[in-house]
């Protein structure tokens, strides 16, 4: 759910580029003995169903939208949607501020709309994984409402309370509350309770064995419906330390180290899987990947028996509004490969619903540039070693919103609030406002764009946030006409994974570390082997690579022509290349 701050990773097992050694290939008998899964092999597509597709005229995306859309995304080649929240709420985070876990939002539909498109999701052999929101609840939760209600509810210790006669509670840093503070002061009771995000959002209190046995209970009803996964939001942040010492003074600038996988989280895991994830065939991941890469490698090692796959940030926090470095990018993503090479299992992706949109960020949305760079950064999402998380929109190349200037034009709560606080604490205000411009995740909000009819084809009414202007020329409609589109590149990625064990269990190496251009890897498994070759960059640049004569087939080229000698490649500003071994 929420935007979170970078992971500090200790340099224990860090990965050098420089020398890190040729694997062998792995033989017949070693490739079969591959643990392979499901949820590994998937290609996931994560809808924000607001910002979808209305059907009633509302401005706002619902579930029958979805439903007559699964054609499309059938057609994408993805096997599995994730689909943000969309259980009762007041909204105030968009629905991750749930008063009602069992029940639907009614901007969204109903219960029965939601059993239809589960169901024609599974006849489509989709799968659905549902976004549990259970570091917090909204304050309009029954529980809540209970808890707040006397100091002797039996609701009380759901949540975090400080009394006020204790004095103020030790500072706590908030992510999404005006004054940054994470302590709200409650009359009813005369007393303090917990919220890191909005005031909206208290946190639970997992130490509590009843509040872990509801958090138990919901995900079983909806295990029991069929959902096939779990997305665990904020979780690394359920286990707290109740005593709440102070923190040293500039602590929020760490917010993961102080937050994250404190003491009793893996034991919380451990019972959940106990309880429900080992009783279905489902996956679960959870937001965050705690503090260093020895964290993450403990909450998915299968022995231990807690969650599939790690979703780590380190990746999403590189792009910032006055650039990076191409050697950040490949560091990163080869330090968390290399750290799971043999054990244990990541998720690979560029944005989702906290972050802007990838081509903005990562790499050129300027007219000349748009469409071969989302082709590059979507080659490197479907070759990576992982679970790909494809965002909507981003098989289009759709980019942020030109519309989005000033703070009236945002609705996200970490947009206004965050503008409150700077304001309040006298900060420069112009680079607040470019900062949003780039980054706000109200741009990888707004609504899909179907086709270049008035609203995009996406409402008859409304929109709930103003559409991109360039709708007209970047749209479903116009891209499935055009065979060279972003959106047809992106079938050829997926239907290529699909069919190509070494792009998901392959080993991966890294090829060229030092270049400032050019991020070039190979993926091996038995006798498959693919080059792959990205340029991130708008200048024509040429590479030598050692055995480059080997790989002779030509997979994937977002352009209609590659310059190939035996030694070198010539390419094209952004340019990306699958070559294979034939």
């Amino acid at each position: 759910m929420k935007k979170i701050l970078l992971l500090s990773l200790i340099s224990l097992t860090l990965y050098s580029c420089a020398e890190k050694k040729k694997e062998p290939i792995p033989t017949r008998e070693e490739e079969q003995s591959i643990d392979k899964k499901w949820w590994k092999e998937a290609i996931v597509y994560q809808i924000y169903p607001r910002s979808f597709q209305d059907t009633d005229g509302d401005g706002v995306g619902d579930l029958q939208g979805i439903i007559n859309r699964l054609d499309y995304v059938k057609d994408l080649g993805v096997t599995a949607v994730w689909l943000n929240p969309i259980y009762s709420s007041p909204n105030d985070d968009n629905g991750y501020d749930v008063s009602d876990y069992r029940n639907i939002m009614s901007d969204f539909g109903t219960m029965q709309d939601f059993d239809t498109m589960l169901s024609e999701m599974h006849a489509r052999d989709i799968k659905l994984v549902m976004d549990i929101v259970v570091n917090h609840s909204s304050d309009e939760h029954p529980w809540f409402k209970e808890s707040r209600s006397s100091r002797d509810n039996p609701y009380r210790d759901y949540y975090h309370w400080w009394p006020a006669e204790k004095g103020a509670p030790p500072y706590r840093y908030s992510l999404f509350d005006a004054e940054g503070n994470a302590w709200k002061y409650d009359e009813k009771t005369d007393a303090y309770y917990l919220h890191y995000f909005s005031q909206k959002q208290p946190d639970l209190n997992w130490e509590n064995p009843k509040v872990r046995q509801e958090v138990y209970d919901i995900m079983t009803f909806w295990a029991e419906k069929g959902v096939d996964g779990f997305r665990l939001d904020a979780f690394q942040f359920a286990a707290k330390d109740t005593t709440f010492p102070e923190f040293p003074e500039g602590f929020e600038k760490n917010f993961i180290q102080y937050y994250a996988m404190q003491d009793g989280l893996h034991e919380y895991l451990k019972e959940m899987n106990e309880q429900v994830l080992s009783k279905y065939d489902v996956m679960s991941v959870a937001e965050g990947a705690g503090r260093t890469l020895e964290e993450a490698h403990e909450l998915v090692d299968a022995d231990r028996k807690e969650i599939n796959m790690a979703y780590a940030f380190d990746g999403v926090d590189i792009p910032k509004v006055d650039g990076y470095k191409l050697s950040t990018f490949k560091e990163t993503f080869s330090k968390w490969d290399s750290a799971f090479a043999d054990k244990g299992w990541i998720s690979i992706f560029l944005s989702n619903h906290d972050q802007a949109r990838m081509v903005s960020r990562y790499a050129n949305d300027s007219l000349p540039y748009r469409a071969p760079s989302a082709k590059m950064l979507n080659t490197f999402i479907l070759t990576m070693r992982g679970t790909p998380y494809c965002y909507f929109g981003d098989e289009l190349g759709m980019t942020n919103n030109p519309k989005l200037q000033n703070i009236e034009d945002y609705q996200d709560i970490a947009a206004i609030n965050g503008y409150k606080k700077a304001k309040s604490q006298d900060e420069d205000m112009e680079a607040f406002m470019r900062n949003l411009r780039f980054g706000s995740r109200d741009h990888g909000r707004t609504p899909m764009q179907w086709d270049a009819s008035e609203n995009a084809g996406f409402t008859t009414g409304n929109p709930w946030l103003p559409l991109n202007p360039n709708y007209t020329e970047i749209n479903t409609q116009a891209e499935e006409a055009d065979e060279n589109s972003v959106l047809n590149h992106f079938k050829k990625l997926t239907a290529l994974r699909k069919n190509a064990d070494a792009l998901i269990y392959g080993d991966y190496e890294l090829l060229i570390p030092e270049h400032p251009q050019v991020y070039a890897y190979t993926r091996s498994l038995g006798d498959e082997q693919f080059l792959i070759v990205l340029n991130f960059s708008q200048e024509q640049t040429s590479v030598e690579l050692e055995g480059l004569s080997s790989f002779s087939e030509l997979k994937i080229n977002n352009y209609s022509n590659l310059k190939k000698t035996a030694k070198t490649l010539s390419l094209a500003p952004y340019q990306a290349v699958i070559l294979a071994k034939s």
